[in-house]
């Protein structure tokens, strides 16, 4: 069992004009009057998504990247019980590996753990699996310190449609309830892998900003996983934020550049604003080749299912050079500098978006 998860023909070609006719490179992006919003005066680098199975050679690269929060992912497919025994198995990685990691549950504690020179978790799911059909489920795992779900994971459930469902069927009302507690308790809701119909109702649904935690812009990598530019402006709207993955399958392919991906979160910005991008890398790591049909296929089908890849990529692709691993995680400084973002706006993508983002979504509105 696992322990966590976890073509380009006609895409926008990069480089060239944006929508609103402004040019996805070369020129500084704008972003609003207000800085970085880290409480601390310091950079906090803050990774929306991560999906591996770790050790501690992988705890280790969040510290050689300098990574201060990462959201981890705890469920893809898995109900309440085999969800609690990952959630226990990361309490006591929390213990053995307590000099480098700690379990956040607040923005404070990020602080608070990556001022101490550690890393801060944060768990999560990629699927409302462990909610089963019991809306209790929702409080019981955001005691435990779960504080991000994702609405759906690669095919239906009782929440809502996936992206890869042919029909897309919307949110249902199980669905409407479980965004509702997790708006009441401070429990963030994730579309990655949402269909686009359950996305856009999740988002007018929701009284608190949503995210996609790892995607990208449709308009730049054609991919179902990936978000049009009408749901990246309704996610902004309604002050959402997306986390641009450098994941091979979603951009083409391992041979994209560091520059090319950049592009790709210009063109976020440029739809969004500069103050609802960030990163999520859906960094995979230490999975084998039986864990990916798992994670693809889960306990619903007997049939080969490629998920993110297709039938011409169907394994795991190489990561990009700029990002083999965790510990390359401060390159995206570097490539986000090449195509005009100044420190400031870096700052923001880097991490400060993402604190400001969780400071607001975890706090409750109880009762």
């Amino acid at each position: 069992m696992i322990d966590e998860d976890f073509g380009r023909s006609g895409n926008l070609p990069i480089g060239s004009t944006a929508p609103g006719g402004r040019q996805m490179h070369g020129t500084a992006v704008s972003a609003t009057e207000a800085g970085n919003s880290q409480d601390s005066g310091r950079r906090i680098y803050v990774d929306a998504l991560q999906c591996s199975n770790w050790d501690r050679a992988l705890l280790e690269q969040w510290q050689a990247g300098g990574l201060g929060c990462v959201h981890v992912t705890t469920s893809i497919w898995d109900g309440a019980r085999e969800t609690l025994r990952t959630i226990a198995r990361w309490k006591r990685r929390f213990r053995d590996d307590s000099d480098i990691i700690a379990q956040a549950r607040t923005v404070d504690d990020i602080h608070t753990i990556a001022a101490s020179g550690r890393t801060a978790v944060i768990l999560g799911f990629q699927n409302t699996s462990p909610f089963e059909d019991d809306l209790g489920m929702v409080e019981i795992f955001h005691d435990l310190g779960v504080r991000v779900a994702q609405l759906t994971y690669n095919i239906a459930n009782y929440v809502g449609s996936s992206c890869y469902e042919p029909v897309d069927g919307g949110l249902t009302r199980f669905g409407k309830n479980v965004i509702r507690e997790m708006n009441r308790i401070g429990m963030i809701v994730d579309l990655s892998h949402t269909g686009p119909i359950t996305s856009m109702q999740a988002i007018t649904a929701s009284e608190r900003p949503v995210m996609a935690s790892h995607a990208n812009a449709a308009a730049v990598w054609r991919h179902p996983r990936n978000l049009s530019d009408e749901l990246l402006r309704a996610l902004a709207d309604r002050g959402g934020i997306i986390g641009c993955a450098p994941y091979p399958h979603l951009t083409g392919g391992d041979e994209v550049t560091g520059r090319q991906w950049a592009e790709g979160v210009a063109h976020c910005v440029e739809v969004m604003g500069i103050d609802h991008v960030a990163i999520g890398t859906d960094s995979s790591h230490h999975f084998s080749d039986d864990d990916l049909r798992f994670i693809r296929e889960g306990y619903w089908t007997h049939e080969p299912n490629f998920g993110a890849g297709s039938p011409d990529k169907p394994g795991w692709l190489p990561w990009p050079a700029f990002f083999r691993t965790p510990a390359d995680f401060a390159n995206f400084d570097t490539v986000l500098s090449e195509v005009g973002f100044d420190d400031a706006e870096r700052a923001k993508i880097m991490g400060g978006n993402l604190m400001r983002f969780y400071g607001e979504g975890f706090n409750p509105q109880l009762p």
